[in-house]
């Protein structure tokens, strides 16, 4: 069988399991960054108890292995009457996961806004609320835009392991596909490009268009 007729018999497969790691991708993204701005926040809190639930969350999350975090999310937690759906459970992992260490990401760029910045915002009477939201965060925001770029390339690869609770993502799909043709080059091969291309030509220019926009934004470009 030649790459082309492999494409023709496999391509729906293939495809839909392209969908599948695409939407949890973006629901694992978005839970990672919701998460990493309350954690983020939260170390820097001056209530102590905050900050060590925080501190807690993340030293877990990032101390212990993905792959043990979604079949404790999938499989221990029923246990306690939590049930999750198979795909819920597996953007919920990745999301908590990688919003760990997105944790870290917020709370450094926080601090690597200027000092006078914090003392104008200050001066001009503003709440502290205020003084984050409208003077600090916009500022740390375009300070860590790149590394979240690095972090959203790890989360899209991160997915992958959803396939060992059976989510049909591209990875399960794959799989399944070399179990009966057994041609592992084609099969691997093709999430290789998939995967390569999502974050080449997704995730990288959308992270680099929103880098501009921000700067627009700051009056920097």
């Amino acid at each position: 069988m030649s790459y082309f007729e492999f494409l023709g018999q496999y391509g729906d497969r293939i495809a839909s399991g392209t969908l599948i790691t695409m939407a949890l991708t973006v629901l694992s993204a978005l839970l990672a960054v919701a998460i990493a701005v309350a954690a983020g926040l939260m170390r820097m809190a001056p209530n102590m108890a905050v900050r060590g639930l925080a501190t807690v969350y993340i030293e877990v999350f990032r101390g212990t292995s993905l792959l043990v975090q979604l079949y404790w999310i999938f499989f221990v937690l029923p246990l306690f009457g939590i049930t999750l759906e198979k795909f819920t459970a597996g953007f919920v992992a990745v999301g908590m996961n990688l919003g760990a260490y997105g944790a870290e990401l917020v709370r450094g760029a926080i601090l690597s806004v200027p000092k006078g910045q914090w003392e104008a915002a200050l001066a001009l009477n503003m709440s502290p609320a205020k003084r984050m939201i409208r003077v600090i965060l916009p500022q740390a925001v375009l300070i860590m835009l790149p590394s979240w770029g690095n972090l959203l390339i790890e989360l899209l690869k991160g997915t992958a392991l959803v396939a060992l609770i059976s989510v049909a993502d591209l990875m399960f799909q794959v799989k399944q596909i070399n179990g009966t043709t057994f041609m592992s080059a084609e099969t691997f091969g093709t999430a290789l490009i998939i995967y390569y291309v999502l974050a080449r030509f997704m995730i990288t220019p959308f992270m680099r268009w929103l880098e501009r926009f921000m700067l627009r934004k700051m009056g920097r470009a």
